[in-house]
């Protein structure tokens, strides 16, 4: 039986309007027609579409039709060509070709440069009819980056999808807006919302907004017009630094320096502050209410805070601060989280040092000390939590001796498990907290790979890998093979990790989760973070390994 794809019925409906527009691959928006002519993403992923690739597994092309993309760089275009060409492996050539640019092919659902007068005069209507407007809101290059599936921005999934594009900054003018953009939006977030985990798109950008369908109580309230959800994850701040410490790393670049930007920083620092306080009053032994609760009408316990949206309680003095879900999304059981708490630390760490380097170079006395003096606010944060982290973080385990909790109370509970979601015990190398070799680091990897010492490490007939209780107890995610390669120096692991993952993709996506025992039921077709992540370790390994993916040895750096 013959599949037809879906374009195979909508691309006659393109040809005409494109011709009449006369597109040639270049960086123009696409016409309205065009919009209405595409496929819906998350229908079209579902289906194989051809050319097949000729490895034995025969997996689809599953990019969009140039037309089609939502946004275009020559320089991700030339990654493919050249890592593709070199390849000896041509499934998992095709995999790299859909998944590297499947964040710019298909999430890109707003951008602009800041020159768009439209979109100036958008703001200057927004600021005539509500005088509370800041100046500066929503100015300047915008970029609004979805999860795939769902119309909304996560904070961690956008830096996530953006990363493997970083180091092309500086090469392509189109991928330094672009960034610059998501830094500039992920900033009127944090401003305005610095508790929740996930965005509506920009209120310049005329996208409508979507509701989640659930019953929540948040407080702090929220504006439902301009969040989607208000999940209180420390790791969404992190990846909020993270995006900008990236780009000055690759770039040189201080554009992002706004008033707007530090204003979010300031947001940042306060959650800090709340959120390291103890349940009780270390004093009086009062009960202190937290800032931040969560209800939600639910079934499903992880989804919700116990305790009337509060959570369990938390000791005093660890210098720890607490998030209450986590990256999975799903609620922590001891607030003190450990790898949101090592992010947090690293990210503090390197924007105070981008800071320190900015008020050397300021012409400006005051701007100089301005950064100064939030560098060492930022550097005493990291330096504190990294503490609270060796001292309250790192327990014994009876099999595997020293190694880090998952989370902790700040009482001597601890939560000895791994989730897929990064960041995660399993990253802790990559995110830049210890080194590969660090001796409680190797144990804890350890135990985390071994049924044993992680409930939710997950093997079955013909799929393993680290799950969470987001999705079950029998889909483990791919992104924890990923990570699992990143993490290591053994070539047969790595490639037993990439073949689990290759196979895994018969749709030649990477999927959110696999049923260990059917690996053909998977969930969530077009999800484009896990994509990012499996485009990043081949780069990785393309630079560090490149024998093990390559037809010969020599290493390719972007």
């Amino acid at each position: 039986m013959i599949r037809l794809s879906y374009f195979s019925f909508v691309l006659p409906l393109l040809a005409p309007v494109a011709g009449s527009r006369g597109w040639d691959g270049g960086q123009e928006p696409l016409g309205k027609s065009d919009k209405a002519a595409c496929p819906d993403y998350a229908l079209y992923a579902t289906f194989p579409h051809r050319p097949l690739s000729t490895g034995p597994l025969q997996l689809p092309f599953q990019r969009p039709d140039p037309r089609c993309r939502t946004f275009h760089s020559d320089a991700i275009e030339q990654v493919i060509t050249d890592v593709t060409s070199r390849m000896n492996d041509p499934d998992l050539a095709r995999l790299f070709e859909n998944a590297f640019p499947s964040t710019t092919d298909t999430t890109v659902k707003f951008h602009t440069d800041g020159t768009d007068e439209k979109i100036k005069q958008k703001l200057r209507s927004r600021r005539e009819q509500d005088r509370w407007i800041d100046d500066g809101e929503w100015a300047g290059p915008q970029s609004f980056i979805i999860t795939g599936d769902i119309l909304a921005e996560w904070l961690r999934d956008s830096t996530n999808q953006l990363k493997p594009y970083q180091a092309l900054a500086t090469r392509d003018p189109a991928i330094f807006n672009l960034i610059l953009g998501a830094i500039n939006t992920q900033s009127e977030y944090v401003i305005q919302s610095p508790y929740c985990n996930a965005f509506q798109p920009p209120p310049i950008s005329g996208l409508p907004v979507s509701m989640n369908g659930q019953d929540d109580a948040v407080h702090p309230a929220y504006e439902p017009s301009a969040v989607f959800e208000c999940k209180y994850e420390l790791d969404s701040l992190a990846h909020f630094l993270a995006l900008a410490n990236e780009f000055h790393k690759h770039t040189g670049s201080t554009e992002f320096l706004t008033p707007r930007w530090y204003k979010a920083v300031g947001q940042l620092v306060g959650v800090l502050e709340a959120q390291s306080q103890s349940t009780f009053d270390p004093d009086t032994g009062g009960f202190r209410q937290n800032e931040y609760t969560f209800q939600r009408r639910t079934n499903t316990g992880t989804e919700t805070l116990s305790l009337q949206g509060i959570g369990n309680p938390l000791g005093n003095g660890t210098g720890l601060v607490r998030s209450a879900f986590r990256p999975s999304d799903d609620a922590t059981i001891f607030g003190f989280f450990i790898p949101a708490n090592a992010q947090m630390a690293v990210e503090l760490g390197r924007t105070a040092a981008m800071l320190q380097s900015s008020s050397s170079s300021s012409s400006s006395s005051s701007s100089a000390a301005a950064d100064a003096e939030l560098a060492r606010t930022l550097d005493g944060w990291s330096k504190r939590i990294a503490e609270g982290i060796r001292e309250h973080g790192v327990v014994t385990h009876k099999k595997y001796g020293q190694v880090y909790a998952y989370e902790v109370d700040g009482y001597g509970s601890a939560l000895l498990m791994d989730d897929a979601n990064y960041p995660s015990l399993l990253a802790l190398p990559l995110m830049g907290f210890v080194p590969g070799d660090d001796a409680v680091y190797r144990n804890t990897r350890r135990m985390l790979l071994e049924k044993s010492g992680n409930p939710y490490f997950l093997a079955g007939r013909g799929f393993k890998g680290i799950g969470g209780p987001h999705v079950g107890l029998q889909n483990a995610w791919p992104m924890s093979l990923l990570v699992q390669a990143q993490t290591s120096e053994d070539d047969d692991e790595i490639v037993e990790c990439l073949q689990l993952v290759l196979k895994s993709s018969r749709l030649g996506l990477v999927h959110e989760s696999i049923n260990v025992n059917y690996p053909a039921s998977y969930t969530r077709s077009w999800f484009a973070w896990a994509n990012g992540v499996f485009a990043e370790t081949i780069l990785t390994l393309a630079k560090r390994k490149p024998h093990l993916i390559f037809k010969d040895s020599t290493p390719y750096e972007l």
